[in-house]
């Protein structure tokens, strides 16, 4: 665990509109990579709009290396299909994070709006949330080099009781 600031949970909670890969539909599933960490979630079949409601935790050494998401079609005697890319900033959600909220605020609060532009893989405004004495980053992720497609995902940032965490860390703008 040396060098680690701590954890992130990443939840991939379902694909929308994805890319047909088979004769009808496709087998999606994601595979998760942040620097030497590769993840990934179990396949859906026969599913273009897949719940995977899925949670993965990363080790975060380094809070300005982005999460590459690429979704693939699950292909029995090929290679699997690709069917786009994403990819998460976690800067913004960071800097909030660093914060160091108030534990009191109200459950729903949007602490931050985190705006699409080109730099980032997001379809919509994502806000960062107090939930539950957390706070929460939701998106809704466009993939890239394909027809359609997005993944609704969300991140949380866990803590280690040993580790550094965020507050020393500098977010590169």
């Amino acid at each position: 665990m040396e060098n680690v600031l701590g954890l992130l949970k990443l939840r991939i909670k379902k694909g929308i509109n994805l890319a047909i890969r088979d004769t009808r539909s496709s087998d999606p599933y994601v595979v998760v990579h942040m620097a030497e960490q590769k993840l990934k979630t179990r396949v859906v079949n026969d599913n273009i709009n897949p719940e995977w409601n899925e949670e993965l935790t990363l080790s975060v050494r380094d809070v300005n290396i982005p999460i590459q998401l690429t979704v693939f079609d699950k292909d029995t005697f090929s290679v699997d299909d690709k069917m786009g890319d994403a990819e998460i900033d976690m800067r913004p959600y960071a800097e909030c994070v660093k914060m160091g909220l108030d534990q009191s605020l109200p459950d729903g609060t949007a602490v931050k709006k985190v705006i699409p532009c080109r730099s980032n893989s997001l379809a919509e405004e994502s806000p960062c949330v107090w939930r539950d004495g957390k706070l929460i980053q939701e998106m809704i992720l466009r993939l890239k080099n394909v027809e359609c497609g997005e993944i609704v995902a969300e991140i949380e940032w866990v803590d280690i009781p040993g580790c550094k965490g965020l507050a020393d860390v500098e977010i590169i703008a």
